[in-house]
């Protein structure tokens, strides 16, 4: 699977450059993102709930930087595993200097196996490159944070990862924009909105009834005993 493309951020190249080696940022800027750990030099140990259609679970791997030119490009090698199956890529990242704005530039190659495989090219695609904007998107909010921080002295304020909702949301105005013309694609979108709400509030609801059910069946077993 091939994976490119670009993202401007509203922020000097040298912040962005610090940002991506912090891993106390990172771990906030990815979907789904649970743990980022520094093991060594350049190499991180990751933990991740992947959700691709009906496809999801835990992924733990490893992420290594190589080729390092600060402030302006590193290679990555990454390789995860989990029940779902394993994914492993690499590829390289550029920044590139527009004065006090940042084009971030990747271009990489990703091999996915297992269940995960099953759900089909496209949505494969598709939901990368949600998962890669939302990634930047987020790291730019952290980054501006940390500006602003900076310049008031007071401590920037707490930025969680986006959400389940918020990822399948990226997944879904992605095919969106794929599938549709300009004009069609704002009514598509508020459609696309309830049809998720719907499905989260009825996922909420299932979870509270099976809670409640096991919580019955443990007390009518511990008044048999």
């Amino acid at each position: 699977m091939k994976i490119e493309g670009s993202y401007t951020i509203s922020a000097p190249r040298e912040a962005v450059w610090e940002a991506l080696n912090d891993p106390n940022v990172l771990s906030k800027t990815i979907p789904g993102g649970q743990e980022l750990e520094m093991t060594g030099e350049n190499q991180y140990k990751a933990k991740m709930k992947i959700r691709v259609g009906p496809v999801q679970g835990i992924f733990n791997g490893n992420v290594k930087l190589t080729d390092l030119k600060p402030p302006e490009s590193y290679h990555m090698v990454v390789d995860g595993r989990g029940a779902p199956g394993f994914v492993k890529g690499e590829g390289d990242l550029r920044l590139e200097d527009q004065g006090e704005n940042t084009v971030l530039h990747y271009d990489g190659d990703a091999q996915v196996g297992g269940r995960l495989a099953s759900v089909g090219q496209r949505l494969m695609d598709t939901s990368a490159q949600a998962l890669i904007r939302q990634s930047l998107e987020t790291l730019e909010t952290q980054i501006k944070a940390g500006q602003q921080s900076a310049e008031t002295g007071e401590p920037a304020p707490e930025i969680a990862p986006p959400s389940e909702l918020q990822f399948a949301m990226g997944v879904t105005r992605k095919m969106i924009e794929d599938a549709l013309p300009e004009e069609k694609r704002p009514e598509m979108m508020r459609a696309a909105i309830i049809a998720l709400a719907i499905i989260l509030v009825m996922k909420t609801l299932s979870d509270w009834w099976m809670d409640r059910l096991a919580s019955r069946v443990v007390k009518k077993l511990e008044k048999r005993r």
